[in-house]
């Protein structure tokens, strides 16, 4: 059985433009309980804000986050799969490469998100059923 990416990734997730300003996007991801948004310029995400670019590139440097745009904090370029990548495929590039995030693309705009916790999650779920049925078939053999 083969997982597709777009079977796992979130459809929902946080956005902003490149020009809003960098306050405005951390009350939003306080809010959402959110630890990224995507910088989405005409439907094309340009950048990844984390909160570890809030810590780096603004708290730790002191830089007004009021008057910061968010572009000018994103992390680029932004790692992107096709929709219909197997999972498998993904979870490697994403443990070779220590990414957390990767951006779901169809035809060059972004649909969705996975992150190592829907991974994990999709994966249970897999190991879990797997072990059900391997309960059963082993309680019906003579």
């Amino acid at each position: 059985m083969v997982f597709l990416i777009k079977e796992v990734m979130q459809r929902e997730f946080l956005t902003a433009p490149p020009d809003r300003d960098v306050f405005g996007c951390i009350q939003e991801m306080v809010r959402r309980r959110e630890g990224f948004l995507l910088v989405v310029d005409q439907g094309r995400t340009i950048g990844i804000v984390t909160e570890w670019d809030l810590i780096g590139k603004v708290l730790a440097t002191g830089r007004d986050p009021h008057a910061l745009r968010v572009h000018e904090i994103a992390s680029q370029p932004v790692k992107s799969v096709e929709a219909n990548t197997p999972t498998m495929d993904v979870v490697e590039e994403m443990s070779k490469g220590g990414l957390r995030r990767v951006a779901v693309v169809e035809g060059g705009r972004t649909v969705g998100v996975v992150t190592g916790r829907d991974l994990f999650r999709a994966f249970r779920k897999y190991v879990d059923q797997v072990s059900t049925d391997v309960a059963r078939l082993q309680s019906t053999s003579p």
